[in-house]
């Protein structure tokens, strides 16, 4: 399965709580906090829906 890093780019402050806690369940602690995970189909949801807060790249 492919890989993605995922890197926090814009800040959980003043966020829905939702969006704080789909932030902290990608592993990602603090601005610039880069995480590498599998992109599963859960892993992509979550992506897009703090696509606002994070940068993805694919890792080859």
């Amino acid at each position: 399965m492919a890989k993605i890093k995922i890197t926090q780019v814009k800040s959980i402050i003043d966020r829905s709580e939702r969006q704080k806690k789909t932030i902290e369940a990608l592993g990602l602690k603090k601005l610039n906090a880069t995480v590498e995970v599998e992109a599963t189909p859960q892993i992509l949801g979550m992506v897009n829906k703090v696509n606002h807060l994070v940068k993805v790249e694919e890792v080859k």
